[in-house]
């Protein structure tokens, strides 16, 4: 069991941080107050991004000294937001998030995952009538297997995550954001996923 610090305590991180207590890992949510997302990824080994995406550059890229040496699974994406609040185009178009939270914090190993789904999705993916997928990106193999380890203690089959390869390869997964809501105004907001079919 690992220690997290979830940095976002809104409905994404509100539902990681209580999954992955319930599964038996040592977590603490950093809320808006000063201080506490450094205190938070002080005292953990993996960091979770919940941040909302447009700022995220800027939070996390003040916390390098204590980001330095951990793990950071980014989560979010970053996105311009219709006049419905739904996304409508990407921040960093051509790249990523995840890829310049990288370049930011060259200490720190980026790994993205779990942002091609409703957030409900990334910590009960068996209430799908089909099997989902959760993608990786990242440029360290190990810091990969250890949140392919995590998302194990969500209830991800191994065969469900798929290890798109380095850190350039969230563009494409963060691009996947611009479907969502289409698939939110056709069928509302019941759980779904972005699968590959084989």
């Amino acid at each position: 069991m690992s220690t997290i610090a979830v940095l976002g305590n809104g409905r994404v991180g509100g539902n990681l941080a209580a999954a992955l207590t319930r599964a038996g890992h040592e977590v603490r949510v950093a809320g808006r107050a000063p201080g506490a997302a450094a205190d938070a990824a002080r005292a953990a080994r993996i960091v979770i991004n919940a941040t909302p995406g447009a700022g995220s550059l800027e939070r996390l890229a003040a916390l390098r000294e204590e980001l330095r040496g951990k793990i950071l699974v980014d989560v979010s994406n970053a996105t311009v937001d219709g006049p419905d609040g739904l996304p409508a185009d990407l921040i960093y178009p051509g790249s990523s998030l995840a890829e310049h939270l990288q370049d930011a914090l060259p200490g720190t190993r980026v790994v993205k995952t779990l942002n091609t789904m409703l957030f409900s999705v990334m910590t009960a993916p068996d209430t799908l009538a089909k099997a989902p997928d959760a993608f990786l990106s990242g440029e360290d193999p190990q810091a990969k297997h250890i949140v392919r380890e995590l998302l194990g203690s969500l209830g991800w089959h191994p065969e469900w995550i798929t290890d798109l390869g380095g850190i350039r390869t969230a563009r494409a997964t963060e691009a996947a954001i611009l479907f969502v809501p289409h698939v939110i105004r056709t069928g509302g907001f019941a759980p779904f996923a972005i699968s590959i079919a084989r």
